[in-house]
């Protein structure tokens, strides 16, 4: 088997979820909560600046603390308000703002991995991987990501056709969006496009098309999980990302489809199920490469009584190793 459990079963320490998985099958470690409540890149939609609230609303550091790992919550990096903050150029909204915002987020990403701990960003919107990826790639070198996401996030200011930086991150941190994007704090690109891994996907446009062609990008999209199962698929783009100098996995809630995950920036019909996406997370938990982990895009203005947020602490808890028995 590929996939080897390398992990030692933790204790079950919390009774605080009835129903749920209390048992963790890692071994224990120490989890760094970092907050980022930044709505800069998807210009279009307010509401997904309040995601690191509403999911640690949901309970995050206690499940991460039942599981028997360590919760560290290092509160929330300093974000600018719309209002105070300039547009700037069309094709790339805010973006002076959102890399100035992405450096102290790669500060904090760096400064958690030096020592030792496992970097947990919360978003806000998906344009803050450019300061996770890149944080974590000036601590360990060019890593490799599991991209879970309805769009592809592959635009850059040439080709978007909305001028959303959150539809750019994995181009800005293959190192294919421009000057706008380059920092003295990261190196580009951060990633290796032969460790990179897109599951999920619904929604490309044509720049992004192009760019995968170019770069021979591993795309999984949802006819692809149709057609071969969840499991199939979620196997073979971890062995894509394995080998990298790390492995960070990056989880938009918006490839969950809107019948379970309704509160997200930008939704798109026909995406995981339920389980579909508790079993993603348990074959990352399995395959024991997890460097860093994101999840992002939850907006609490368009979700029904937290309903979203408390999905993500469930599919945060199995990344991080719970499980039934």
């Amino acid at each position: 088997m590929l996939y080897q459990l390398s992990y030692l079963a933790a204790p079950a320490q919390s009774r605080a979820w009835p129903g749920s998985a209390y048992r963790s099958l890692v071994q224990s470690r120490q989890i760094a909560l970092i907050g980022v409540p930044l709505d800069l890149g998807a210009a279009s939609r307010r509401g997904v600046d309040m995601g690191p609230s509403a999911i640690r609303y949901a309970g995050i550091g206690e499940r991460i603390d039942g599981l028997g790992h360590a919760c560290r919550d290092q509160g929330n990096v300093e974000a600018p308000m719309r209002e105070m903050a300039s547009p700037g150029d069309e094709r790339a909204r805010y973006l002076d703002e959102i890399v100035a915002t992405c450096e102290r987020v790669a500060v904090r990403v760096a400064e958690s991995a030096q020592q030792g701990l496992v970097p947990l960003v919360l978003g806000g919107d998906h344009s803050i991987a450019v300061g996770t990826l890149g944080g974590m790639a000036s601590v360990r070198g060019r890593g490799g990501v599991l991209w879970l996401d309805a769009h592809g996030d592959l635009n850059t200011p040439q080709t978007t056709p909305s001028g959303n930086v959150h539809g750019m991150p994995l181009a800005a941190a293959l190192g294919r969006a421009g000057d706008g994007f380059a920092s003295k704090v990261w190196p580009l690109p951060s990633i290796d496009p032969r460790h990179v891994a897109l599951v999920g996907c619904r929604s490309l446009d044509d720049g992004e098309r192009a760019l995968i062609a170019e770069l021979g990008l591993a795309v999984f999209t949802m006819s692809e999980i149709d057609r071969r199962g969840l499991q199939a698929v979620v196997c073979d783009a971890l062995a894509v990302v394995a080998g990298a100098d790390f492995v960070h996995v990056s989880l938009d809630l918006d490839v969950v489809d809107p019948e379970v995950a309704p509160g997200v920036g930008t939704p798109v019909r026909g995406g995981l199920s339920y389980r579909e996406a508790h079993l993603a997370m348990e074959l990352v938990a399995e395959a024991g490469t997890l460097a860093s982990l994101e999840i992002v895009e939850v907006n609490p203005i368009l979700d029904s009584r937290n309903r979203t947020a408390r999905l993500a602490v469930e599919l945060i808890a199995s990344a991080l190793g719970a499980r039934i028995l």
